[in-house]
């Protein structure tokens, strides 16, 4: 059984807890954090998810992310989903930049840089079977395509100039 923490519309958590896969009292939303992995060259994780993972299953990602646990930050969780979902363990930057409220749920996106091995990248058994890694400019191609899951293209596409600014000041090695 997972648990989660219930947050208000704004983001500040509440008593009552959550239990995934139960129905989300009303005035409630659980909370989900997302990663935009960038690379210390500027190129973008692309995952492709397994194909029995609903919804989209087969469909490629641009993050790795998903609900927080109870108890956790949206930062600690973005952190534990990208070691979870991608083996990523080395960061050399995080920032939030977004947060947006969909049905019951909010989410935080942050960007993240890395300098770890491109190919030490992990696959978790049930969750991706692929990954690649692309430039921005054919992240910013696909996030806008038909390819991309509706749901994150709504809440990256918005954000692709605050993206693009965060990406161009990021230090390279």
């Amino acid at each position: 059984m997972e648990i989660w923490d219930s947050y208000d519309k704004n983001g500040v958590k509440m008593a009552q807890d959550l239990i995934r896969g139960e129905p989300i009292p009303a005035g409630l939303y659980h909370a989900v954090s997302e990663v935009l992995l960038v690379h210390q060259d500027k190129t973008v994780l692309m995952m492709r998810r397994d194909l029995v993972k609903e919804p989209y299953p087969g469909y490629e990602e641009a993050s790795a992310g998903g609900s927080l646990l109870k108890g956790e930050s949206f930062r600690d969780g973005a952190l534990r989903e990208l070691r979870e979902e991608c083996g990523i363990h080395q960061i050399d930057g995080m920032e939030s930049y977004a947060r947006t409220r969909t049905g019951k749920t909010i989410y935080t996106g942050f960007l993240v840089r890395t300098s770890q091995s491109k190919d030490s990248v992990l696959l978790q058994e049930g969750e991706t079977i692929a990954y690649r890694w692309v430039s921005w400019e054919d992240f910013v191609r696909f996030i806008k395509s038909d390819q991309a899951m509706p749901g994150q293209q709504k809440r990256l596409v918005p954000n692709l100039g605050k993206l693009e600014s965060m990406l161009r000041s990021m230090k390279t090695r």
